[in-house]
């Protein structure tokens, strides 16, 4: 889910985001605290994960809109590093000891877990691959594909850099709050090292192994590099 999101930034608006983890960790924390010190349930708390995860995607994403390339990575690395030192050292947010005792998902009351688990999270990325396809066929899409090929030609033939540059990231960085909420009901525990850098190289590398700009490449790119290392477990020692 969370890589089908980055995937909307850099495959369909040629975006480089090299801090995608902190969208998935703002999320993750956001749900977690809603469910913990306000209350709230799951399903009561995760469209308000979505929105609040999108809004901060949508501030932060405004800096990076001026730049390209190397710049932009830069930009988006330290994103990366920012949210997750914020989460670290405001007790608000739990510091070193992250935050624990986060409620497990009920549907109709049942408590969803192991296979249960397993089958939500597939509908939401049915949902979110959806979301992706409709995008990709919108007037929307179509924008981010021509900035993402020749940013200069489009601007020039009217489109607009800035609203659908930003109209990328916050779909985008909605999808990893979807995902930040997912993770912290499953795990029950966070901490802010759980969004460190590499998670974000980690899902860069299966948006671009499975296939870049594709509607089922992050997926194919998550079975393969989420396999393999359980695969080469033995093989631990000469990793």
């Amino acid at each position: 889910i969370v890589a089908s999101g980055l995937n909307v930034i850099v495959g369909d608006a040629g975006q480089i985001s090299l801090g995608h983890a902190a969208f998935l960790g703002i999320g993750a924390y956001a749900s977690a605290l809603l469910t913990t010190k306000a209350g709230l349930t799951f399903w009561a708390a995760l469209p308000l994960v979505v929105l609040i995860t999108a809004a901060i995607g949508m501030v932060l994403g405004m800096p990076s809109l001026r730049l390209r390339e190397d710049f932009l990575a830069v930009t988006t690395i330290g994103i990366n590093f920012i949210v997750e030192s914020v989460f670290l050292y405001v007790p608000f947010f739990g510091g070193a000891l992250g935050i624990g005792g986060i409620p497990s998902v009920y549907l109709f009351g049942t408590r969803l877990k192991g296979i249960l688990f397993l089958y939500m999270c597939l509908a939401f990325l049915a949902a979110t691959l959806a979301i992706s396809w409709r995008f990709t066929r919108s007037w929307a899409g179509l924008a981010c594909f021509a900035l993402r090929e020749e940013e200069t030609a489009a601007s020039s033939a009217g489109v607009s850099p800035v609203r659908f540059k930003l109209t990328a990231f916050v779909i985008g960085t909605a999808m990893a709050g979807l995902g930040g909420a997912l993770y912290a009901h499953q795990m029950r525990f966070i901490s802010a090292t759980d969004f460190g850098f590499p998670l974000s190289i980690m899902m860069m590398s299966m948006v671009v192994l499975g296939g870049i700009g594709t509607l089922w490449g992050p997926v194919l790119g998550a079975l393969i590099l989420g396999t393999l290392p359980e695969v080469f477990r033995p093989l631990v020692d000469y990793r």
